[in-house]
C-alpha cells in the first residue's frame, strides 16, 4: 500500500488511533502512506505550521535532503538555517507583524523521477495525525518527455501557482543553499524546473493560496486569498450568475477556527464564492455593502456537548480555537453556526473543508423516495470508493464544488477588499493552500464530505462552540 500511485489524484481522510474502521468505510492515509517508501526519497520540500522536527525526521532517511517551511519564531523574521543534518529550514516574511506561516503541502521528489504533491489540513505533529482526524489530498505526477512542451503563456495553471507559493515561502533561497553546499545534484534545481520537468497535464484541481501582505491591483488581487478562489471558480465554469436568473449557493464550512465576522466579510466572501467578480463587489456602495443581511453559509465547528462526547473528551478540545468573547458579542453570526461531527466516528476534525452546492428547488414531482434513498445511501457505505478526482472528459453540469486545506473560515485566512473597482487592495494576514474541484453529483459530495450532512444547526440558547476558555489549562496553539 505504501508504493502505491495516484496518477489521477486521491483525497481520503488521515487514519487515526480511535475511528479504525471508519463508520463510514472510506480509505484512510497514514502518514508513511503518504510519503512512500522513504528509501526512494531523493528529496523532499515539506510545510507545516506546527512542527515536530525530530517526530518528523523519523520518516525520512538521515541521507535525503529536506527543505522545511516553518512558522517564524519573531514576526518579521525571515531567513534560512541548517537545523539537522541535510535539513534546511526556510521562513516566509510576515511583513505586517502578525498572522501565521499556515501552510501544510509536501513536494516528494523520489529516486525514479516522480513528484508528488501532498496538500493536507494536518501539520506535522505526531498527535495530529494519532488522535485527529485530517485530509489530504495528493497527486503522482510523472517525469516530463524531453520532446514535450509545457505551454508557459498559462500563468496560473497548477505548477505556475505552485512556483508562485515556492518563491513567496522563501523556499528559492534554501533550494540555492542546499545546492551551493552539499547537493549539487538534487532533482530541482530552480523553482521553474517545478513546470518544465514535470507533466500537469493529469491535476484538474484548482490551486487556491492566500499570500500574506498587502496586495495592489487585479493582477496581484487575483492571486491570493477569496479573490483566488473567485477566479478558479470562474475558469472552471462554475458561477451562480446575478439577477432573477441566480442559482443560490449554499456554503457548508468545516474548521478547526473560527474568525472574527462581519455581514460586510462574509457577503464579501460568498459573493467571491459565487464566482461573480469581486470587481462588482467594490463597486457596491459601501453602506450598501455594510449593512446586508447573513448570506446562506453554515459555520461548521463542535459544540461543547460534541467535544465531551469525543472519544478524548475534553482534552482533545485543544486543538480547537474559537473565542468565548466573539460569541458573546451583539452581531455575532451565531445564527449560521451548525454542530461539526465526523462521519468516521467519535473523534474531533482538525480538517478544513468547505462544500457549497447550488439550492435545488424541489417539487412534488421531483423528490426521491424515502426508501430508494435509504437504499442508495445503504450501498454507498457498504460498497465505499475512493475518491478519485479526475476528468472523464463528458460534459458534466456541476452542482457544487469543494475546497480542501489549511485555510480555516476566517477574514486572517482568506482576506479582505478594500480600496475600489479599478484599483482593489487584498490584505491576507496568514499563508495557507488549499485545492478547489467541482462537484458533480450527490454522491460525490457524500464521498468528499468529512462531516455529517446536513449538519445539526445550533440550538441557541442551549448550544455554544467549544472554546479554550472551557479549560484552565489554556490553548496549545494547533491550527
Amino acid at each position: 500500500m505504501s508504493d502505491q500511485l495516484f496518477w489521477d489524484g486521491e483525497l481520503r481522510p488521515t487514519a487515526t488511533l480511535h475511528s479504525i474502521p471508519r463508520q463510514d468505510g472510506k480509505p484512510t492515509f497514514k502518514l508513511t502512506e503518504v510519503l512512500g517508501p522513504k528509501s526512494q526519497i531523493a528529496f523532499a520540500i515539506i510545510s507545516s505550521f506546527s512542527t515536530s522536527i525530530l517526530w518528523t525526521y523519523q520518516f525520512f532517511e538521515p541521507r535525503t535532503p529536506v527543505i522545511l517551511v516553518a512558522q517564524p519564531e519573531f514576526p518579521g523574521q525571515t531567513g534560512v538555517q541548517n537545523i539537522l543534518p541535510n535539513w534546511v529550514m526556510t521562513v516566509p516574511l510576515l511583513s505586517n507583524k502578525r498572522g501565521i506561516q499556515h501552510m501544510k503541502f509536501m513536494l516528494i521528489f523520489y529516486e525514479t523521477g516522480r513528484l508528488r504533491v501532498v496538500i493536507s489540513t494536518a501539520n506535522l505533529v505526531g498527535q495530529e495525525w494519532r488522535e485527529f482526524e485530517n485530509v489530504v489530498w495528493l497527486q503522482d505526477i510523472p517525469p516530463r518527455p524531453p520532446s514535450s512542451f509545457r505551454d508557459h503563456t498559462i500563468a496560473d495553471d497548477f505548477p505556475s501557482i505552485m512556483q508562485y507559493v515556492l518563491r513567496s515561502m522563501n523556499v528559492g533561497h534554501a533550494l540555492t543553499n542546499m545546492l551551493r553546499r552539499e547537493h549539487p545534484n538534487l532533482p530541482l534545481k530552480s523553482i521553474s524546473d517545478l513546470g518544465s520537468k514535470w507533466d500537469w497535464s493529469k491535476v484538474k484541481v484548482k490551486l487556491i493560496p492566500s499570500i500574506a501582505g498587502k496586495h495592489e491591483g487585479w493582477p496581484r488581487v487575483l492571486q491570493s486569498g477569496h479573490p483566488r478562489l473567485m477566479k478558479a471558480l470562474r475558469d472552471l465554469g462554475i458561477r451562480t450568475g446575478v439577477g432573477r436568473v441566480a442559482k443560490e449557493l449554499v456554503i457548508e464550512c468545516q474548521g478547526s477556527s473560527t474568525g472574527s465576522y462581519t455581514t460586510q466579510w462574509l457577503n464579501e466572501f460568498y459573493y467571491s464564492a459565487r464566482g461573480e467578480s469581486a470587481e462588482d463587489w467594490l463597486c457596491e456602495a459601501q453602506e450598501r455593502r455594510a449593512n446586508l443581511p447573513w448570506p446562506p453559509i453554515k459555520i461548521l465547528f463542535p459544540s461543547i456537548r460534541t467535544v465531551k462526547e469525543a472519544v478524548l473528551g475534553e482534552l482533545a478540545g485543544l486543538v480547537l480555537s474559537c473565542r468565548a468573547n466573539l460569541w458573546e458579542r451583539t452581531q455575532y453570526p451565531q445564527e449560521l453556526f451548525y454542530d461539526s461531527n465526523s462521519t468516521g466516528g467519535k473523534v474531533l476534525m482538525h480538517s478544513k473543508m468547505m462544500i457549497a452546492t447550488f439550492l435545488q428547488k424541489s417539487t412534488p414531482f421531483s423528490a426521491p423516495s424515502s426508501s430508494a434513498t435509504a437504499s442508495s445511501k445503504d450501498n454507498e457505505k457498504n460498497n465505499p470508493e475512493p475518491i478519485t478526482i479526475s476528468d472523464d472528459g463528458t460534459e458534466k453540469e456541476p452542482i457544487g464544488w469543494a475546497y480542501v486545506g489549511s485555510h480555516n473560515f476566517t477574514p486572517s485566512a482568506w482576506g479582505w477588499l478594500s480600496g475600489s473597482g479599478p484599483n482593489p487592495v487584498l490584505e491576507n494576514v496568514n499563508y495557507e493552500l488549499g485545492i478547489l474541484f467541482p462537484l458533480y453529483n450527490e454522491q460525490e459530495v457524500e464521498k468528499v464530505s468529512c462531516f455529517r450532512r446536513p449538519p445539526r444547526k445550533y440550538v441557541l440558547g442551549d448550544d455554544r462552540p467549544w472554546s479554550e476558555e472551557e479549560l484552565s489549562i489554556g490553548f496549545l496553539g494547533y491550527v
